[in-house]
């Protein structure tokens, strides 16, 4: 199910929307993005950012990392993160919940694949049996600022 369309609003001076992206379009950027910022909050408060690779299919962020890194303790602390595409003119920043994901055999070696065929490497299909993923909430873009600065939100 596609996400709701909103114009985003800004402080006077900065101009203002006057049209919405398509929410096509900026999954596509997800599906394509080799890299993307990963932020997270420590225990105390503090922010953590770290680039991973990751694979965006029906509409969550799939993506792994060692049970010791920075990353996954945070989110095992609080599941709340947001990525971000590393192209500070063509915007796009996903704002949701981290969970573990669990995936049927078919659908986990398709996704094994999927990071196979992007990266040239991919963890085992097991791995994507109860993957972490990234669930949407919401998600802003734009292409042109502020014209068509854009505020998605999932149910």
């Amino acid at each position: 199910m596609a996400p709701t369309a909103a114009k985003l609003r800004f402080p006077q001076g900065y101009g203002r929307a006057t049209r919405t992206l398509r929410w096509a379009a900026v999954q596509a950027q997800l599906v394509e993005a080799r890299v993307y910022w990963f932020a997270s909050v420590r225990p105390d408060g503090r922010p953590h950012v770290v680039p991973l690779d990751g694979i965006w299919d029906d509409g969550i962020w799939y993506y792994g990392g060692a049970p010791e890194t920075v990353h996954r303790r945070n989110i095992e602390a609080s599941p709340f993160a947001s990525i971000h595409l590393p192209d500070a003119g063509r915007v796009v920043v996903v704002d949701g919940e981290v969970r573990r994901t669990p995936r049927p055999p078919e659908e986990a070696a398709r996704l094994a694949e999927l990071s196979n065929a992007k990266y040239g490497y991919g963890s085992p299909a097991s791995d994507y049996e109860n993957a972490l993923g990234l669930h949407p909430k919401r998600a802003i873009a734009w292409d042109t600022f502020p014209k068509d600065a854009t505020r998605f939100t999932f149910d």
